[in-house]
């Protein structure tokens, strides 16, 4: 999705943000949000579960007949629908971003985001797969900043990776973010770096 190059830029971007603020910053990036493996077997059941009745109407098929074309079509459909592509296309939008919330709720946790000695970590999340943007922000800072900020931050965030360019969307997102904690979160002088810089790509 990014480049090296970019991400290295990326990662200095937020090293020169950093230096004016006591807040960090964390940038998270996934393919997907989740495999939605329960996706390709929900349909090949719905779609066994239906095969057999316009076969008992319209043909003269033994049942053991129509059982193993009941079969024959649930494997089929699990097969084709098993590719990335196919399955994705499947799940409702709402599923997704669901799931991408979730995922960037967990990376938040576990990127050390709720341990910085003033809670001022701020998450910028991106899910390609999803068309998703997320920004979450520790309590520290949370509370001084309405989350409509935050919101058109994210807008603008995924109108640039739905146009293909994510570096320069995450690269804005930062620069906002990192303006926003230094406005809020000035540095202290025993200030410390508690949290790598490095873009994260899962």
């Amino acid at each position: 999705m990014i480049s090296a190059q970019e991400q290295d830029n990326l990662a200095q971007l937020v090293h020169d943000l950093e230096a004016h603020t006591a807040g960090e910053i964390v940038i998270v990036i996934t393919d997907r949000a989740a495999g939605y493996r329960a996706i390709p077997l929900i349909w090949a059941l719905l779609l066994a579960l239906v095969t057999p009745w316009p076969l008992i109407w319209l043909t003269g098929l033994s049942a053991s007949r129509i059982f193993l074309i009941q079969l024959g079509v649930a494997i089929l459909t699990s097969a084709v629908l098993s590719l990335a592509g196919l399955r994705l296309a499947l799940v409702p939008r709402a599923v997704k971003h669901a799931r991408a919330h979730e995922a960037a709720h967990r990376e938040f946790k576990s990127r050390g985001l709720m341990h910085t000695r003033e809670r001022t970590g701020v998450l910028i999340y991106v899910s390609a797969a999803e068309h998703f943007a997320e920004i979450i922000a520790d309590i520290g800072i949370a509370a001084r900043i309405d989350q409509n900020v935050w919101n058109d931050i994210v807008h603008d965030l995924v109108t640039a990776i739905g146009a293909g360019h994510v570096a320069e969307g995450l690269a804005r997102a930062a620069r906002r973010v990192g303006a926003i904690l230094a406005e809020h979160a000035p540095p202290r002088i025993d200030e410390t770096n508690e949290l790598p810089n490095r873009v994260i790509v899962i």
